[in-house]
């Protein structure tokens, strides 16, 4: 089934894809009764598959402006190596997404020199628009390089926060202090997604670690006056003794609860839930609204909250992707039924599918695992993604535009 796009949306994709701004296509399968999604479109932000920047960890957040209209603001960064990034680079949108501005280099995002040949930078930005101050509080982590590559000696590592003033001009990155021995070797906030509380204050989920073993994940709420981010209280830690632990940890609110959903490597995504954000019940592994599981390789997952609830994007072992690395490609989502915290199959659907041969050239397909979401809107929401082909580097900056119903 195909929803139909307005004569005036058809013309302007029509004009902006003959200019090469962007190249929409409509997805629609058929939903269920308790699918929210009327339809999803999919979109091409900057090519890079055409000898343009391969763009990643493009992650948007929402910015209301005066009129009540929402400025999208947008950082990535350069990608041309297994977990080698470029300086972080921020664009912006007034148009809902039909064009977009030349990315830029964010101020002191860049690299710092180290003894030994050793650069320091930063990466895994997340914006998020702070109403209280009116700033964009965007977080990361630091992260070292030496010799055009991720340095396997990785110094302690931890969680640094730059705010973008309502004037667009940027504060310099900064330290979250985190004084827990639990987190000596590395507190990352590993690209989450946080939670703004009424009064101001942030929720936002650590991944951290006392040695290169596996990282348990806590959140720590956070006061932030629009120039300082400061560490007030630490929930309790979860832990998941398999591989890595749990990682990239992500919270969403709906109806008064706090939900993270974890990444993993014991071949399962997990999901917990809190009254508190601090507090949270034991982690489950997400599986079918019928209970069967559901495989999900170590691959982040994201909410997509709507009027009605929450849905998830993620990643998951298909019969189209066995022998993609990670089964990072297609995008998938689907609706939470939130009492039991287990995704409803048959409001499933493609968000972004496969592009390449995954059976006779996997190193083809471009990966999609490091997507974010963003609530552009009542009526819409966005799914970003840097993808790359691991045999080139290359790939196109996408936007999957979530149509709810």
């Amino acid at each position: 089934m195909t929803f139909p796009i307005s004569r005036r949306r058809a013309l302007q994709f029509a004009s902006l894809s003959a200019a090469g701004v962007l190249s929409p296509e409509l997805f629609a399968q058929e939903g269920s009764a308790r699918d929210p999604i009327r339809s999803i479109e999919r979109e091409t932000i900057f090519r890079g598959r055409d000898g343009g920047t391969t763009w990643f960890s493009t992650r948007a957040c929402a910015v209301p402006n005066k009129n009540g209209a929402s400025m999208v603001f947008m950082m990535l960064a350069e990608i041309t190596g297994s977990d080698y990034f470029g300086p972080v680079h921020s664009t912006q949108t007034t148009d809902l997404g039909k064009t977009w501005s030349e990315p830029v280099a964010v101020p002191m995002l860049g690299r710092t020199p180290r003894e030994g040949g050793v650069q320091e930078g930063s990466c895994d930005w997340v914006p998020e628009f702070h109403a209280k101050t009116n700033t964009v509080l965007a977080m990361g982590h630091n992260v070292f390089y030496k010799g055009g590559r991720f340095y396997n000696e990785q110094p302690p590592r931890h969680t640094v926060f730059a705010v973008r003033r309502a004037s667009g001009e940027w504060g310099p990155p900064t330290k979250l202090e985190w004084n827990d021995p639990r987190g000596k070797f590395i507190y990352t906030t590993n690209c989450s997604q946080r939670v703004t509380l009424p009064d101001g204050d942030v929720l936002v989920p650590l991944s951290f670690g006392a040695g290169s073993n596996a990282r348990s994940v806590a959140v720590v709420r956070c006061s932030f006056d629009g120039e300082q981010l400061i560490a007030k209280q630490t929930g309790d830690e979860l832990k998941m003794k398999v591989g890595r632990g749990f990682l990239e940890p992500s919270l969403a609110t709906f109806d008064g609860q706090i939900y993270l959903t974890l990444r993993a490597e014991d071949g399962h995504g997990h999901v917990a839930v809190s009254d508190d954000g601090l507090k949270f019940s034991p982690p489950q592994p997400w599986t079918w609204d019928d209970g069967s599981p559901i495989a999900m390789s170590t691959t982040q997952q994201r909410w997509l909250p709507h009027r009605g609830g929450l849905s998830l994007v993620y990643t998951r072992k298909d019969a189209s992707n066995e022998k993609v690395m990670r089964w990072r490609a297609p995008l998938f989502v689907a609706n939470v039924d939130l009492k039991t915290r287990r995704l409803i199959r048959e409001t499933e659907r493609i968000a972004l599918p496969l592009t390449g041969d995954a059976v006779k050239d996997p190193n083809g397909v471009g990966h999609l695992g490091n997507f974010h979401t963003t609530a552009v809107n009542d009526q819409e929401s966005w799914i970003t993604v840097g993808e790359f082909a691991l045999k080139n580097w290359r790939g196109d900056t996408l936007l999957a535009r979530v149509n709810w119903k």
